[in-house]
C-alpha cells in the first residue's frame, strides 16, 4: 500500500486528487495539506511513502516546503503536480530534491503512473517538462568572461565611469570601452546596468 499525503491550497483541486488516488487499491491519502507548512508538519507526523505536492501556495511555497520535508523527515519522497511549467519552476523543484514534476492537466492514468513510480525509487516527469529539461541542458553555455572583462565590469558596478576605471586600471579608455563590448556581446546585452544586473544573477560578480 501507499500512503499518500496531498498537499494544494485549492479545496476543489485537492478533493479532485484526494478521490483519485483513492479509489486505486493499492493507494491510500493519509492526509491533506492546504499549504506548505502544514505539509511539512503533516509530512513528520504522518511518514507517507509520497507527498503529491503543488508549487504555489500560501506561507510556504512548494520546493521549499518540498527541501524541509526531504531534510526533516527521511523517507518520504515528493511529486510535484502543478499547473506550472515554466522553466524556473521546474529547476526549483528539482533542485529541492522533488522525484517528479507532472501536470495538473496530464491523464489520470499519467498522474497515478507518477505515483507509483516515484513510491517505487523512479523519476517520473511528464512528456513536456521531459522535452523542456532536455532541451536546457542541450543549449550551449555562453561564453565566460576574461578576467580583465570582470574586473572592467565589477568596477562599472562599483559606479566608476570609464575613464576611472582606465586610470584605476592603467589603461586606455577606448580598451575600457572594448572590454565592455565584448562583455555585452557575451551576455547579450546593450547597456552598462543589464550587464551588471546580469552577471549579478549569474554569479559571475
Amino acid at each position: 500500500m501507499i500512503r499518500v499525503l496531498v498537499a494544494d491550497d485549492h479545496a476543489v483541486v485537492r478533493a479532485g486528487i484526494v478521490a483519485l488516488l483513492g479509489d486505486e487499491p493499492d493507494i491510500e491519502v493519509v492526509g491533506e495539506a492546504v499549504d506548505g507548512v502544514e505539509a511539512v508538519e503533516l509530512a513528520a507526523a504522518l511518514t507517507p511513502d509520497l507527498v503529491v505536492m503543488d508549487v504555489r501556495m500560501p506561507r510556504l511555497t512548494g520546493d521549499e516546503a518540498t527541501a524541509r520535508i526531504l531534510a526533516e523527515t527521511p523517507g518520504v519522497r515528493v511529486l510535484v503536480l502543478t499547473t506550472y511549467e515554466s522553466d524556473a519552476s521546474i529547476l526549483a523543484a528539482i533542485e529541492a530534491g522533488a522525484s517528479g514534476y507532472l501536470l495538473k492537466a496530464a491523464p489520470a492514468e499519467e498522474l497515478l503512473a507518477g505515483v507509483r513510480s516515484v513510491a517505487a525509487g523512479e523519476v517520473a516527469l511528464s512528456p513536456a517538462i521531459a522535452a523542456q529539461l532536455v532541451a536546457r541542458v542541450r543549449q550551449p553555455a555562453p561564453p565566460a568572461l576574461t578576467p580583465r572583462e570582470t574586473e572592467v565590469l565589477r568596477l562599472v558596478a562599483s559606479g566608476l565611469t570609464n575613464k576611472q576605471i582606465g586610470e584605476r586600471l592603467h589603461l586606455g579608455e577606448a580598451t575600457v570601452k572594448t572590454h565592455l563590448l565584448r562583455t555585452f556581446d557575451k551576455l547579450g546585452v546593450s547597456d552598462r546596468t543589464r550587464a551588471v544586473t546580469l552577471a549579478m544573477e549569474r554569479g559571475l560578480l
